[in-house]
């Protein structure tokens, strides 16, 4: 006997060959964009002249990269620049076929008359990839044959070999793929289901995220060793836990660690005591009835945001400098029979900070909340009018309960990146009379390490101790939240 199927459920329909060439098509493509990053596999490091760091995107992109150590090679004539021109002109080559092929793994998300376009696309993109991956190792030949290669030292990269393989595996499951697919009906049109849009909408972003927050993470490995600049990372200074265990036993250190935190907790703890200005500053902006008179406000009040540290100092130092404009107006006036040095003395220096800040982020802040405030039904609005509900009343019982979660998000958020107040502000305000107030976290690596400091190893392991200790926030705020309120953002 066999089990009646339940008519409410659905089987899903098996994969199909099609299917299962589809997926490795995919997984193929993107994992050869990635090797695109790996310096390791760099196909155009033919010569110890070329950066052990420079990856195969950074030589298709960058000529001058490219060159950059051959500049005397050219002089003498121990190599022709032919050879590095054809190298370059592959590489773009290589790259151009690699973002055509992505654009055809893209379309084979779509259906089937997307998909078949999809596969042509790809076809072609790893066929000029190839083409481009096979002209850079012929140019192997150029750098053996080079007039003196004692000076330029020829390497034989395996990243040669590697994207040819790898491009032509692309090429031949393309092609593959494309002869499994069925043929489209006359009806059918270019279309993708909507997840995968919002997919490919989002995959920019998410590159962007691993590309500017991730790929840098490979940096943390200077903590662990005794470097100088324009030395190798070898076994020979590989120094394990050292610096972080300087952190603690460095009694001078100890207490620089400990000033800076001081700060830094403060010009944090100000901000954090203060998160809910953009929030009030939002739900009065959105009480303003006058829709230019509201325009005007958020546009002068966002405006500041895209103005650079230096500028806002520039016109600090205008205004509060010891022959500033304030002090003109103050002496004038008799308030005061000298100036008063308002951006040389650390008094209120972290009060001062905060303002500052405030003064450029307020009305960015209160763009996430005016959004929020456009999502709230406006029928409950109608309703506590009818009710009698006045203005207050409005916003108290349905504005603010209704901005809360978003509020909440971002003070978590906020708790996480206590530790990270950035580094521009401190940096141009910063003197020797404020020095001992002004430096927090951020700004105290950055002078360890590329500052008078010096110490990249130890300036790595501050930030890293950094990072994790955000982490840990993160989901310690994140459970807090979740008890407090039964909501939770991770």
């Amino acid at each position: 006997m066999t089990a009646a199927k339940s008519p409410g459920l659905k089987s899903k329909p098996a994969k199909t060959t099609v299917d299962l060439i589809g997926y490795v098509l995919r997984i193929t493509i993107v994992l050869t964009m990635i090797c695109l990053f790996v310096p390791a596999l760099n196909p155009t490091r033919m010569s110890e002249l070329i950066k052990e760091s420079d990856s195969f995107f950074t030589s298709g992109i960058s000529y001058g990269g490219l060159t950059e150590g051959f500049t005397r090679a050219f002089n003498k004539g121990y190599i022709e620049s032919g050879v590095l021109v054809r190298t370059y002109i592959g590489s773009i080559t290589a790259l151009i076929g690699s973002l055509v092929m992505l654009a055809g793994c893209a379309m084979t998300l779509g259906e089937i008359k997307f998909k078949r376009l999809g596969a042509k696309v790809a076809i072609a993109g790893s066929g000029i990839a190839v083409l481009g991956a096979v002209f850079i190792k012929l140019q192997q030949t150029g750098f053996n044959n080079a007039a003196n290669p004692e000076r330029i030292k020829p390497l034989t990269p395996v990243g040669g070999f590697a994207f040819i393989a790898f491009y032509g595996v692309c090429l031949l499951l393309s092609i593959a793929y494309l002869l499994k697919l069925p043929q489209a009906g006359k009806d059918d049109k270019y279309v993708m289901e909507g997840k995968f849009r919002l997919f490919l909408m989002m995959s920019p972003f998410i590159v962007l995220v691993v590309l500017f927050s991730y790929l840098p993470l490979w940096g943390w490995r200077y903590a662990f060793y005794d470097y100088t600049p324009g030395q190798a990372l070898t076994s020979d200074n590989f120094v394990g836990f050292k610096w972080f265990a300087y952190l603690f036993q460095n009694s001078a250190m100890r207490a620089d660690v400990g000033r800076v935190i001081v700060n830094t907790l403060a010009v944090s703890g100000i901000g954090l005591a203060m998160s809910w200005l953009p929030l009030a500053f939002a739900i009065f902006l959105n009480e303003v009835k006058n829709s230019h008179v509201k325009r005007v406000v958020q546009t002068i009040t966002t405006i500041p945001n895209f103005i650079s540290w230096v500028l806002v100092y520039t016109v600090a130092f205008a205004l509060f400098s010891s022959d500033g404009f304030m002090n003109h107006i103050l002496m004038n006036l008799n308030f005061t029979s000298e100036p008063i040095n308002f951006l040389q003395s650390n008094s209120g220096i972290w009060f001062k900070m905060w303002l500052w800040n405030t003064w450029k982020g307020l009305g960015w802040g209160a763009i996430i909340y005016i959004a929020g405030i456009s999502g709230i039904d406006q029928a409950l609005y109608e309703a506590a009018t009818i009710d009698g509900a006045g203005r207050f009343q409005r916003m108290w019982h349905i504005t603010i309960p209704g901005l809360m979660p978003t509020f909440f998000v971002q003070l978590v958020l906020s708790i996480s990146n206590i530790l990270s107040n950035g580094m521009d502000q401190y940096l141009v305000f910063k003197n020797a009379f404020n020095q001992s107030k002004i430096e927090v976290l951020d700004l105290y690596t950055y002078t360890l390490g590329l500052g008078t400091g010096g110490s990249i190893p130890l300036s790595t392991a501050v930030g890293m101790a950094k990072s994790l200790i955000s982490v840990i926030l993160l989901f310690s705020a994140n459970k807090a939240s979740k008890a407090i309120r039964g909501q939770s953002i991770v």
